[in-house]
């Protein structure tokens, strides 16, 4: 089987004294408490109640969203602790106001054109470039940053990550439902996402010195400002030496979150120490990719993958990924991480619940079954 995923059996190297440190950034929306419809616009004391007590979190590009980001952790359980914390203090504060936070990438009862732009010049100016793209970004991610040794090859390291990005999609899918009605699909939020410019998968870059080139063209006609306007599903941070996976849907589980976040990490390190695997990416890998990543938003845990010698349940894509990162995992002390991620393939994704719960609802009843939905996100997100 290949899918451009190498086997387990490629030449082995060194990792040098690198730790990998990962953190998370997950993007929530704001309900209210009562119908769990989103707010329209919500008050800066909100974001300044919390800042006052060291948490670190920041409006997003809607005034019906939030973003909350931990610190760099070695270990998975201080992650998972961290993030916990930061879910309930983001809810404690909102529920001061009579809001509710929601962990999902799309909010089964948003509607775009009722939303508003948080007040913050970047996301002003970023609403005079996108217009109606950017009032239609109505979506919540989640981010994973791992550290790099050497963040002179993460481009390296990024190229080779592709086909695997949409295994990390398939297992985060939240998002099945847009502007009040179910889609079809598990993840739509890339969908919708794909309408602006700079995303999905990179290209296929040689090196750092092409993906600058690339930049320095982007920024010298007047495209872009710097490189945190490319939004593609995995990039070099600007901030941090990092390599930043944004293809996630915001999981509305926290173990959920941890495990995909544990499973890129290990396979970050796996690609990093051994310089064969996927050494021959080429644009035929980068097409079955883009064709694997739609089929991760149609299908989510159910999908199965394209690949040269046919297609592949996600589960046996899964665990070939996992044996080749087993002893990445080992070495950061994840591997009961990974094992969660099997864990999401027997229970479903969030989407996949939410879906079981709309269905529960007869014809004609779909508004309260879209609020019994939200109202099941607002719960678990802080389970």
């Amino acid at each position: 089987m290949t899918i451009g995923i190498a086997s387990p059996n490629v030449r082995r190297g060194s990792v040098g004294s690198g730790s990998f440190k990962f953190g998370i950034e997950e993007e929530y929306f704001l309900a209210h408490s009562t119908h769990f419809e989103p707010p329209s616009e919500t008050p800066d004391i909100l974001f300044d109640q919390l800042r006052e007590c060291g948490i670190a979190l920041e409006r997003e590009l809607l005034q019906s969203q939030l973003e909350v980001g931990t610190r760099p952790h070695t270990a998975a359980r201080d992650a998972c602790l961290e993030l916990q914390g930061l879910r309930i203090a983001a809810s404690w504060a909102c529920r001061r106001h009579g809001l509710e936070i929601l962990a999902c990438g799309t909010h089964p009862m948003g509607r775009w054109r009722k939303a508003v732009a948080s007040p913050k010049p970047r996301y002003e100016q970023l609403m005079e470039d996108l217009q109606m793209v950017g009032r239609r970004n109505m979506l919540c991610g989640m981010h994973v940053h791992v550290e790099f040794p050497d963040a002179a090859r993460r481009v390296d390291v990024m190229t080779r990550m592709v086909p695997y990005v949409p295994l990390f999609l398939a297992l985060s899918t939240s998002s099945p439902f847009w502007q009040g009605h179910p889609t079809g699909l598990k993840g739509y939020r890339l969908t919708a996402y794909d309408e602006l410019p700079r995303t999905g998968l990179p290209e296929l870059f040689a090196g750092t010195a092409e993906y600058q080139q690339y930049i320095q063209a982007m920024q010298r006609s007047g495209a872009i400002a710097d490189a945190t306007h490319v939004w593609w599903s995995i990039r070099p941070s600007v901030k941090y030496p990092t390599l930043e996976l944004r293809a996630p849907d915001c999981c509305t589980r926290v173990e959920d979150a941890i495990a995909i976040a544990s499973l890129y990490r290990a396979l970050v390190r796996c690609l990093y120490r051994r310089r064969d695997l996927n050494a021959d990416v080429c644009v035929v890998e980068r097409a079955l990719a883009l064709e694997n990543k739609w089929r991760a938003q149609r299908y989510g845990t159910a999908a199965s993958f394209v690949t040269r010698d046919g297609a592949v349940p996600l589960g046996e894509i899964l665990r070939t990924t996992l044996s080749i990162v087993e002893e990445d995992a080992e070495a950061l002390g994840c591997q009961d991480r990974l094992d969660n991620c099997l864990d999401i393939l027997l229970k479903g994704s969030s989407a996949d619940a939410q879906l079981r719960i709309f269905q529960k609802y007869p014809a004609g009843q779909e508004k309260d079954a879209l609020c019994a939905v939200a109202k099941w996100i607002a719960q678990v997100t802080l389970a």
